[in-house]
């Protein structure tokens, strides 16, 4: 049930400029909180970049990947993303990952370069395959890149 109101039937309404205003401010705000996330967003990815780009694999990482992998042979899987970064911060932006040029290791840099050594150094000789792919399109555009790393038996 509606409750009632005390509404002067005399008193003129809010005129359309008053409403206009109204809802060009609420639209203001919301430009200004969307700005906001906007540059919280860009400060994450800067920050993030910065690590990427200048640090080293960290043995906490590293004893991340052997933890995805053992997650997935429990779960009786033969593959696992054990790693993530934004194709951005490839040299080409991740174009040779997205169009599977055999040549897309020479496109990576920082931490995913380090990483990808380290699977040749210590990986591949296990018997793993590393595959680097696109793994979502923002706005049309690949996003991440996710490294994903295989166990499965050589198909005879």
């Amino acid at each position: 049930m509606a409750e009632k109101q005390n509404i002067d039937l005399d008193a003129a309404p809010a005129s359309a400029k008053d409403l206009r205003m109204q809802l060009l401010q609420r639209q203001m705000e919301e430009m200004e909180k969307e700005r906001q996330f906007k540059a919280v967003q860009e400060k994450k990815l800067t920050d993030f970049a910065d690590v990427f780009l200048e640090e080293h694999v960290t043995q906490e990482e590293v004893a991340v990947v052997r933890r995805l992998v053992a997650n997935a042979v429990r779960d009786g899987k033969f593959e696992a993303m054990v790693y993530s970064f934004p194709s951005s911060l490839c040299t080409d932006s991740g174009r040779a990952i997205n169009s599977a040029d055999r040549d897309w290791p020479q496109t990576l840099q920082g931490k995913a370069k380090e990483f990808y050594e380290r699977y040749q150094k210590f990986g591949k000789p296990q018997g793993f395959k590393l595959k680097a792919m696109i793994v979502n399109f923002p706005g049309g555009m690949p996003g991440d890149v996710g490294f994903f790393l295989n166990w499965a038996p050589d198909d005879s």
